[in-house]
């Protein structure tokens, strides 16, 4: 007996309104299971720490000019290196983000923007997905979930969430044990060896497939022209690839109407 078709597409949270790409992936996944059957993944990688994933580009309802939001942690040491599940919104980040909104969206989303409960960047961008509708009947597990990562394959490339001056960081594991964070250029911040087990863990961008296919087990996997370039599809040769619907502007929020 044949097991019923698993449809599965990742990515980080990326944006209060999700990016064009990101939008294409749910209409992609969808029309699919339209023609095979099965269900559909969201996998979510909040485990990521860059803050740029987050950034929203929005434009003038009047004048069509583009606009920039992202979130403002309360530290540079949270905005540069926790983990997306971990970097705080602040109230007033809300408050300001909440009033700029009309100029860009339906006076309606500033309203469901005030009622989402203060939480982590991850938890914040995922209730806004949620109001949107894009999540209606589909799965999502995340990649910040322990146990989802303790029941996942062993990899040799990976990150350690790990304490460090007041925060939980996201630490990469080199190859002689310890953890570093990367301050940008041939800058790097090597910290004390901490212990650690598989609940702290999360992929490297080459072992992120093998990861989560571990757990998820999916049979077809939509991705963008750019995961095509790099995913090492050798990791996990019984999953059908499919494109992702082109889409314009694909950079850009999606808004719903």
């Amino acid at each position: 007996m044949t097991s019923a078709p698993v449809i599965c597409f990742g990515q980080q949270p990326c944006g209060i309104f999700p990016r064009r790409f990101l939008y294409a992936k749910f209409t992609t996944a969808r029309k699919l299971q339209s023609e095979i059957g099965g269900r559909i993944v969201f996998f979510y990688h909040d485990s990521d720490h860059d803050p740029r994933e987050t950034k929203t580009i929005l434009r003038h309802r009047k004048l069509g000019e583009p606009f920039e939001i992202n979130f403002t942690q309360e530290n540079k040491l949270q905005r540069k290196y926790s983990p997306l599940f971990l970097k705080r919104v602040l109230p007033e980040w809300r408050d300001k983000t909440a009033i700029q909104l009309p100029a860009y969206v339906d006076k309606r989303w500033a309203e469901e923007l005030r009622q989402i409960p203060l939480a982590n960047v991850a938890d914040f961008c995922l209730k806004m997905y949620r109001r949107i509708g894009l999540l209606d009947g589909i799965e999502v597990v995340r990649s910040s979930d322990r146990a989802f990562r303790t029941a996942a394959c062993d990899i040799s490339d990976f990150y350690v969430d790990v304490p460090w001056q007041g925060e939980i960081v996201r630490a990469r594991h080199m190859d002689d044990g310890s953890l570093s964070l990367h301050e940008g250029g041939d800058s790097f911040v090597t910290l004390p060896c901490t212990p650690s087990d598989k609940s702290q863990i999360s992929p490297a961008r080459d072992t992120r497939l093998a990861w989560m296919q571990s757990v998820v087990r999916c049979t077809h996997y939509v991705c963008g022209a750019s995961e095509q370039q790099y995913m090492r599809k050798e990791d996990a040769p019984e999953i059908t690839y499919i494109q992702r619907e082109t889409i314009d502007r694909s950079d850009e929020a999606y808004t719903p109407g």
